[in-house]
């Protein structure tokens, strides 16, 4: 197949891009006066208005780290997509930017969808993205997607030109999905991925070479999704890690679309999750696992990895809290949306991924409660802060000497006797997040599995984010990870420790104050 793989981009401007990016801006500045900050994040990246999706163009880029978000300007609901821009010189702090894509292009005239930025030898960024648009927009049925590139127009990336397709859909082999393009060097070679629909409607990555960054050559089906339910893999990412004894792995990931809720595993709408293996360059992925989730809870989708680069070296992941509801709560406050904190990906020592937040997160904390070690009688309850809005909390059990079937922390507790509730539950081996006393948003529970060696330790760590409409459960140092929407009721949202059924025996817990991170 080498028909749809252009030597030189394919431009095709049907709108002034400059014109359509101040219209967005003029969207999201009507927007901002009328929303509601009683669930909007303090700590995590939204934006200030609109709706939001899948983290996009992740990068640090001369001294500066990147984020740019999937971003409808017009209202709180999906809509023709945008990149929205954030930056930060030590993600901590952060400032907005302004909007980088807006649909005006003939091969993007319907969404400048998902994509990622790439760093050529020259020292020079590219982003990589997928143009959408409708055969048929009245219904939106039958679209046709095509993967485009653009380059900074500075260091700074505050604004791009669009160069042009520079991969054509083979509508003969693909069914409609086509999109979400990942660029990396393996050797002398340039590659990128992608997700792909294949005529049989089974869910792909292809993979592509080049040897400068434009023109592009189709090589392989570099990952077949071995379940044929699964029609789609979205959101891919493909990188390598050392495992503990300094041996290369591969992790494919994806966002499987059309899996099927099997037990504990699949229940979100789509889901997104990885597979460790082996690759040489050139060749098809070997799975050496299953597919295992990036995150357990009910709000996590299209997570974006990448390299830092240099001497940091470390690989970074952002998700999207996908509300996987429609309305969702927020939609009536003037936004949708947020992204996870950063994660670093790491192999453990077992082999299976480990994703913990980045060590810059303790830059946050604006003070400490440390309350010691606590016992709590059987069916006992605490409170550890009369009215928390935006805090972190580290809390070790001692799985030794509790005998509670379940215990943890009731976070977002209000007098109307909603909360959402953090606990470790004996008779499943698992860590749950409930959310069935919660008076908006859909409820439910989602668990994170322990390992036989987790069960039979003595303590189980969890680091637990509460900001204003949404929680992330840490476990055992990012071993597993929950990310919740939490819609609090009004007034004072305090947090609980609780144990049901038995006593509770907590080693160690600390309260963090976590300041704004400026996007508010």
């Amino acid at each position: 197949m080498t028909d749809f793989t252009p030597k030189t981009p394919q431009l095709h401007p049907i709108l002034d891009h400059k014109a359509e990016l101040a219209k967005a801006e003029a969207g999201l500045a009507a927007l901002e006066p009328k929303r509601n900050n009683r669930w909007y994040p303090k700590y995590h990246i939204a934006s200030n208005a609109g709706w939001i999706n899948d983290p996009n163009g992740l990068c640090y880029y001369k001294g500066r780290w990147h984020v740019f978000y999937q971003l409808h300007p017009y209202s709180s609901h999906w809509g023709p997509m945008h990149w929205g821009h954030v930056s930060s010189t030590d993600m901590i702090h952060w400032k907005r930017e302004p909007i980088m894509f807006a649909p005006s292009l003939e091969e993007d005239k319907h969404g400048v969808f998902s994509g990622s930025a790439a760093i050529g030898d020259d020292g020079q960024l590219r982003f990589y993205y997928t143009g959408h648009r409708w055969r048929n927009p009245a219904d939106r049925t039958d679209d046709w997607q095509v993967q485009l590139l653009a380059t900074p127009d500075n260091d700074e990336l505050t604004s791009a030109t669009k160069q042009g397709m520079i991969i054509d859909c083979p509508t003969d082999k693909v069914w409609h999905h086509f999109r979400d393009p990942k660029v990396w060097k393996t050797g002398e070679t340039w590659y990128m991925t992608f997700g792909v629909s294949s005529a049989e409607k089974r869910g792909q990555m292809w993979l592509f070479t080049s040897e400068d960054m434009v023109s592009w050559k189709y090589e392989r089906v570099l990952f077949e999704h071995p379940d044929p339910n699964v029609f789609m893999l979205e959101c891919p990412d493909f990188f390598p890690l050392k495992d503990k004894d300094g041996n290369e792995k591969w992790v494919i990931g994806f966002s499987a679309m059309g899996s099927k809720p099997n037990g504990f595993a699949n229940r979100n709408e789509s889901n997104a999750g990885y597979m460790i293996g082996t690759w040489e360059a050139g060749g098809e992925f070997k799975p050496e696992t299953e597919f295992r989730p990036w995150d357990c809870g009910h709000n996590y989708y299209a997570p974006q990895s990448f390299n830092a680069g240099g001497e940091d070296g470390r690989q970074i992941v952002y998700g999207w809290m996908a509300p996987f509801m429609d309305p969702a709560p927020m939609m009536d406050d003037g936004w949708c949306g947020q992204l996870t904190l950063p994660r670093e990906i790491t192999l453990g020592a077992d082999g299976d991924v480990i994703t913990a937040p980045v060590a810059e997160m303790e830059e946050l904390r604006e003070d400490t409660f440390d309350h010691g070690s606590i016992t709590l009688d059987g069916d006992g309850e605490k409170i550890i802060s009369d009215d928390a809005e935006a805090v972190e909390i580290e809390l070790s059990i001692d799985l030794k000497h509790t005998t509670a079937e379940r215990a943890g922390l009731k976070v977002h507790t209000t007098d109307d006797g909603a909360y959402l509730y953090v606990a470790y539950d004996d008779q499943l081996g698992r860590v749950v997040v409930d959310r069935q006393t919660l008076k908006y948003g859909d409820r439910g529970y989602r668990t994170a599995p322990l390992t036989e060696a987790e069960l039979a330790a003595d303590t189980l760590d969890l680091r637990v984010f509460v900001d204003r409409g949404s929680v992330e459960v840490y476990v055992n140092g990012g071993h597993q990870v929950l990310s919740e929407y939490s819609f609090a009721s009004d007034g004072p949202r305090a947090i609980k420790l609780s144990a049901e059924s038995g006593s509770l025996a907590v080693n160690s817990l600390k309260l963090h104050h976590l300041k704004s991170i400026g996007l508010e």
